[in-house]
Formats: structure tokens, sequence, C-alpha cells
């Protein structure tokens, strides 16, 4: 059972959080922690932020905070800027009880009234653990007992304790009511470790209708949230795929479904998939999750076994279509994508397998131009590492991997000394421009940028050729090739 005293209460509780109540009160109004800072604060955590409910309405709150922002006005929410006693500045919403009717598009409520009443307030919320409230006003009670500072109409605390996912009310009115509901069910139960309550799962899939209205920003906002704040973010990926959710915003997931490779590994492509996105750091989370997702479109069948030749390129064309449908920024996009596109380089390290003396003599077949060359093809030195970690990553979702860490480690020991040697990756770091060439061979547009291509890639065979006067004699050597 959850049991906190008061006092641990106010240790998980920022003193800006008590001095907003506390002028509120002075105000006549009500104060009261509400959602998943409430949540996390009888699961013994600091919350992310924090969310408090009060009966007074905006325009009421706006007079007690003159700084206030009206960033959500029209549905009782103002942002109060709070300093702590450092000084530092946080931004806490501070929400008018409300009740709410008549949604439309999935999503979004046509119908708010504000009320007087946190009862009303809460009835409006998803699920149990989220319909809590903590009346912070009497935290200046000498030792009130907890109990007495909760308000849990729809046993929400009993659900804490069975680590239970149970939608408030009727799950039925309540997913439907908002389609953005049943991917943060998902998401929670991943990122608690809890279960679904099963009438509440149920009625997550007989509203993915509802779900399907869910704009793509959002679901994928919460799918970062699976990822990267889940214990094993395999619970939620599973939960979203058994709910039918997957398959309305990243459909190419299931292909692998029931894809066996058995040449090399124990389990489907979606399995080995989960696997790998569990084992994976954060940093590679995504890419630990599309690495294989061209597989079931390259599969082959010969006498040899089963093959997914070109699963690398297929996978990474694939990625870049699901990440712009998904709306991420074309940065993550470009270093997601060179990620699954390189993730199955070839290292003749491998050949440590069969002989330690391979080690010893030949410097695992990697040449410096061809290290320099993996480097420039993944997207620079930072991404290498990343490469390297979600090899790793690959290797760890795969129990059939006869994989041993200590090639990887020889290669990365290579790749460092290479990069500890002046290299160019890119134009920019050639010892001419752009101008440097029209000045001297008189060439613009597009052939300009082929020169310049040309030139680079004779730089990273050769990084000695980086010097101005050569480049300029490999340039005029290049156009009097291509009369």
């Amino acid at each position: 059972m959850i049991q906190l005293s008061t006092d641990e209460f106010v240790k998980l509780i920022p003193g800006y959080i008590l001095d907003i109540a506390e002028r509120l009160q002075e105000n006549g109004y009500h104060a009261y922690l509400v959602g998943g800072s409430i949540r996390d604060v009888l699961l013994g955590k600091v919350p992310d932020d924090f969310d408090i409910a009060t009966n007074a309405y905006p325009e009421e709150v706006m007079k007690v905070f003159p700084k206030s922002i009206p960033t959500g006005a029209k549905f009782g929410t103002i942002t109060v800027v709070a300093e702590d006693e450092l000084g530092e500045r946080y931004e806490v919403q501070l929400t008018t009880y409300r009740s709410e009717a008549d949604y439309v598009g999935g999503r979004w409520p046509s119908k708010v009234e504000f009320s007087r009443n946190i009862e009303d307030d809460l009835s409006r919320r998803d699920f149990t653990i989220n319909a809590m409230a903590l009346n912070l006003q009497r935290f200046d009670e000498k030792n009130p007992p907890v109990e007495e500072l909760i308000i849990d109409l729809f046993g929400g605390l009993l659900d804490l304790n069975r680590k239970l996912i149970r939608a408030v009310r009727d799950p039925l009115e309540r997913f439907t009511e908002d389609g953005l509901r049943s991917v943060r069910g998902c998401r929670l139960a991943s990122q608690l470790g809890f279960d679904i309550d099963p009438k509440t799962f149920q009625s997550m899939k007989e509203t993915t209708h509802v779900t399907k209205l869910v704009s793509v920003e959002r679901f994928r906002e919460e799918l970062m949230k699976i990822l990267m704040k889940s214990p094993q973010p395999s619970k939620g990926l599973r939960l979203l795929k058994d709910a039918g959710i997957l398959d309305l915003f990243i459909p190419e997931l299931l292909e692998g479904v029931g894809i066996t490779q058995p040449n090399f590994h124990v389990d489907d492509v979606f399995e080995h998939t989960l696997k790998t996105v569990d084992a994976a750091e954060d940093s590679i989370k995504l890419a630990a999750l599309f690495h294989d997702i061209g597989k079931p479109r390259t599969m082959s069948i010969d006498d040899a076994g089963v093959h997914f030749y070109g699963h690398d390129v297929k996978g990474a064309e694939m990625t870049k279509e699901i990440m712009r449908r998904l709306k991420y920024s074309n940065s993550e996009i470009d270093r997601t994508v060179s990620l699954v596109r390189w993730h199955m380089f070839y290292y003749p390290s491998a050949d440590w397998r069969k002989s330690e003396e391979h080690l010893k003599t030949d410097d695992l077949g990697w040449s410096d131009a061809a290290i320099r060359r993996l480097i420039q093809n993944v997207g620079g030195e930072d991404a290498i590492d990343d490469l390297m970690k979600l090899r790793l990553a690959d290797a760890a979702g795969n129990a059939k991997s006869d994989f041993d860490p200590k090639e990887l480690g020889a290669l990365s020991e290579r790749i460092a000394e290479v990069r500890s040697k002046e290299m160019a990756l890119k134009v920019t770091d050639l010892d001419v421009t752009g101008h440097d060439l029209i000045d001297n061979l008189s060439i613009s547009g597009p052939q300009l940028g082929e020169v310049l291509k040309y030139l680079l890639d004779k730089v990273i065979e050769d990084p000695g050729l980086n010097k101005k006067l050569d480049l300029l004699r490999l340039a005029k050597e290049y156009l009097e090739s291509k009369k």
C-alpha cells in the first residue's frame, strides 16, 4: 500500500507551488494539486510539472496573479510564472474546475462549463489514477492525516496500489470523447509498468475510429514518451499494437509480425525490434525502432534459406516516409535515416571469430579512407558513436547472435585512431571554396557542386590533397576529362 506522511508530501512539492496555493487561499479560493502531478507525488516521485485546479475563474486568477498568461483561458487555464527561493522561474498551470461535453473531432470539447465544485472537475478526467486531488490549503495545518488531504472519488488510490490503468466511469464514453486517451493509457501503462484494466482495454480497441482522428503530432509526442520514459518501451509498443492503434499511425511496423528469421534470429522481425528498442540508449531509440522495418519488403527465399538483401536501403526509405508523415524535424529525420541506412555496415573484424592473429596483423581490413567514408556516410563524428550503439543494441536484441563486443571495440579503436587525424568530411572542410573555383576556372551552377563533390571524394581518400593549389589542379584535370 502507498503510505506517505504529510511531511513526505511536502518534501515532494516545491515551495513555489505551496506559495501559489497560499495566495489563492488568502483571496478566498481553493487550490488542489491534480492530474499526473498528484499521481507522481503519491508514487513518491517528484513530478515533471505541477497542475493546480481552483474554483477561481480565469479572470479571478489573473487578478490574484497580475503577471499571469491566459494560455488557455477559454478552457479555464491560466499560466502563472513562479519563482523558487533561488530566483529560478517556473510555469505553473492553474485551471478552473470545469465540466466538458459535446466533443468534436475526437479530441476537443465544444462545450466547457466552469464550476465551483472540485468533484465536477475530477469527473471529466481520463483515468482513475489521474482523477484525484490533493488539498494544498490544508498543508499549513499541523500534520493532518494524509487520507483527509486527498479527494478520491473513483478509486484511484486503490488502482495505484494495484498498478492498474482504469478509465473513469464508463470507459467507452471516455475514449469516444477523446481519441488521444487510448494512446495516453498505453503510454502510462508502459511508463509506470502498470497493467490496463480489461474493460478499459476492450473499449480502447472499440474506439479506434476516434483515435484515428488524433493529430500525428499528438501521437508522436506520446510515442516519444513511450520510447524515452519507459523502463521497457516494448510494453507500450505492444499495447499500441494489441489495441489496434499502431496500425493507424505506423502500420509498417506490423508487417514484421510473423516474419521469421530462422538463419540468424530467434524472434520474428517485430519481436526482435521490440527487444532492440529495450536494449537501446535514448539517443538511438528511434533508429532501433525502424532499423529492420525494411525486412518484410525485401524478404526472399532460396535453397540457402531466408534472406533480406538490401533491407537497410529499403528501411532508410521507409523510415524517411514514416517520420515525414509523423512530422518529425528534418534534422531528426536525417539523423535517424542515416543510422538505419548504415546499421548493416560490414566490418572485416568479423574475421576475429576465426583467427585472433587477424586482429594482431591486420588493421581489420579498414583503410583510413574507408573509415572516413563510413563517418561521412553516417552523418559525421557524433553519428558514428550512435551507429556503434545501434549495432550493440541490435545484437543485444537477438538471443541467437554470436556477436562479440570485442569486435566492435576493436573497430571503435581503429575509428578513434583515424578521427584523431585531420580529415575533411564535408565540402566546407575543403581548403578551397566555390568562389575560388569560380574565379580560377570560370565555372558555376550545377557544375560547381559536381566539382566540389569530386574534390571531397578525393580528399576523403587522401587527406594530403587538401591544399588549395592541389585542389585547383585536381578540379582543372577533372573538368578537362569531362570535355
